[in-house]
């Protein structure tokens, strides 16, 4: 299959550095200036994703995101080719509402929406959000949400009772002929099995190929079991530049710029976390800031402050190029990437390693204008 690159919408704000310094530490304000996410910032972050040619930009959900179905919308009209990779938690809504609104945002977009459903790994936040469920229960809850979100978008009257949703005669009036396809990531057996069954793609935390790889193959288990076929795919950071020396002078600066303190604070909280894709994360550096190169052009320096994906692909755009072909040929489909700041890092891979991949025939096709 042809390989998919997703950009990161950075709906949380944006700056040059990976994490904000504690307050009342020394520190040079050129570093630490952040950009608010207005809608006029993350529409250029859109278009410049949306004029190199990538496939789609993932919109993330959290207590500091602006919510990525109405940023999703306000863009549509911005782009004309980019998909927006709607991230939706099964405990934020219905799923008879997420399919009304997706119908919705396909009808606004022209067919452009990808769901990335996320069950939430982090216990203090998903308290505030009101959700008290454990791990393996909302990823039993996701399982139920994919369920009706399914029979919904058939179009036909349902009835559904599960343990987490009860729906009687549901119909979703206004549907749309587009399916969006479903991303959904993990590395528990929970999350493995829900995607086996559900998922259109799969999707995994970067890490060394090898690590990766036993993922990839324990969902492909799972879904030959169930007479599925899937896609795959992972997250990664990315700093490319030139030459290699400038790259990981780039990398070099984002550590030091890292506050001892914050680094500690995070490895706290990770500590405490539910998700088994964090605790890979916090493995790879294991809270050390040497040693941070675990395979050829990827560092795992973004993972000692930053929760989620933690590892980044740097180097020269030609060895950029050439761990991306590496994880393609090991049956990655799609990437999500991102760079500090991303209007500026979107035009450097854009401008740098995308003609290399094209050169090399690996990337999916644009569709056409809307």
């Amino acid at each position: 299959m042809p390989l998919h690159l997703h950009w990161f919408l950075p709906s949380h704000g944006d700056g040059r550095e990976v994490a904000k310094t504690p307050q009342g530490a020394p520190v040079d304000p050129a570093d630490n200036v952040r950009r608010a996410p207005d809608i006029d910032y993350l529409a250029q972050v859109a278009m410049a994703a949306d004029r190199f040619g990538f496939t789609g930009a993932l919109v993330p959900t959290g207590l500091f995101c602006e919510d990525p179905w109405l940023v999703s919308a306000a863009l549509a009209d911005r782009t004309r080719r980019l998909h927006f990779m709607v991230a939706v938690r099964p405990g934020s809504m219905a799923p008879t509402i997420a399919a009304q609104m997706a119908a919705t945002l396909q009808r606004l977009s022209g067919g452009r929406l990808l769901l990335n459903v996320v069950t939430g790994g982090d216990r203090d936040e998903q308290l505030r959000y009101g959700d008290w469920l454990d791990h393996d229960q909302r990823y039993a809850r996701a399982e139920e949400f994919l369920d009706v979100f399914g029979r919904a978008w058939s179009g036909g009257t349902y009835d559904f009772e599960g343990t987490h949703y009860r729906v009687r005669a549901g119909r979703l009036t206004r549907g749309h002929p587009v399916t969006p396809p479903v991303f959904l990531g993990g590395s528990s057996a929970a999350a493995h099995d829900v995607a086996a069954r559900h998922a259109d793609v799969y999707l995994a935390w970067g890490e060394p190929p090898e690590q990766l790889a036993a993922l990839v193959k324990k969902v492909r288990d799972r879904a030959d079991a169930q007479g599925r076929e899937l896609s795959y795919g992972s997250r990664f950071h990315v700093i490319s530049r030139d030459t290699a020396e400038e790259a990981w002078d780039v990398a070099h600066r984002l550590v030091a710029g890292m506050h001892p303190d914050t680094i500690a604070a995070a490895q706290r909280r990770f500590a405490r976390t539910e998700s088994e894709g964090q605790r890979r994360m916090a493995a790879l550096h294991q809270g050390r800031t040497e040693s941070l190169e675990v395979y050829p052009n990827v560092w795992a320096g973004y993972g000692l402050v930053r929760p989620g994906a933690g590892a980044a692909l740097v180097g020269s755009h030609v060895e950029v190029a050439d761990r991306i072909e590496e994880y393609h040929t090991l049956g990655l489909d799609h990437l999500i990437l991102s760079g500090q700041p991303h209007l500026e890092e979107a035009y450097t891979f854009g401008e740098g390693v995308l003609p290399i991949l094209r050169r090399r025939g690996l990337l999916a096709e644009p569709e056409g204008d809307r």
